[in-house]
């Protein structure tokens, strides 16, 4: 009878824990964006993957209760401007010879219920920028959709010396780039079939 009890139990826990993966829709966005000597700067991808395990309270997967792991990474040369140039010295900078992508991954997280199917997650993980990979704490804001889909946004800001990337210049050093980026996200997560 215990046995029973208990395998029933875990079978409940197995339910409510699932896994979501980045649909890939234009309401997707990662956003790098900076400032110059000549002018504000902002690059964008639209092209995001990555996968997260989501928890739930009850059935219907509506309360979020727990993330267990989320991870999301982008090719770099997908991030642009609208300015070659800016794009051809922010790839030469992000070394993309060596490093082509700009990876995340999650190591905790606190969910912070706020209103109905919106939450605040408090989160800590490794971010990694050309081969350097650096603790970080982001506050990730989290919506239930109506379809079961969860939408992930959030901003941070950043120094490109803490991952040794080098400010490009531009136009033979007229333009430089300030130090401080700031990365900002639109992420759809969509639970996956299998």
């Amino acid at each position: 009878m215990m046995i029973a009890v208990f395998l029933s139990g875990f079978a409940q826990i197995l339910q409510a824990q699932s896994t979501y993966t980045i649909e890939q829709t234009k309401d997707i966005d990662m956003r790098l964006s900076g400032t110059s000597t000549l002018h504000n700067w902002t690059m964008n991808a639209q092209n995001t993957t990555g996968e997260a395990n989501f928890g739930f309270k009850g059935s219907g997967d509506q309360q979020l209760s727990s993330l267990k792991s989320l991870t999301f990474s982008l090719i770099v040369q997908d991030l642009k401007s609208g300015e070659k140039g800016l794009d051809k010295n922010a790839y030469k900078a992000l070394k993309t010879d060596q490093y082509k992508d700009i990876d995340y991954k999650l190591t905790s997280a606190t969910i912070m219920p706020e209103k109905e199917g919106k939450y605040l997650i408090k989160t800590q993980g490794k971010l990694t920028i050309a081969g350097v990979t650096k603790d970080i704490d982001m506050d990730v804001y989290a919506v239930v959709n109506k379809d079961g889909s969860i939408t992930c946004t959030g901003s941070d800001k950043l120094k490109m010396t803490d991952y040794q990337v080098k400010p490009p210049k531009f136009m033979l050093g007229a333009m430089k780039t300030g130090d401080d980026i700031t990365l900002n996200y639109t992420l759809i997560y969509k639970k996956s079939k299998s």
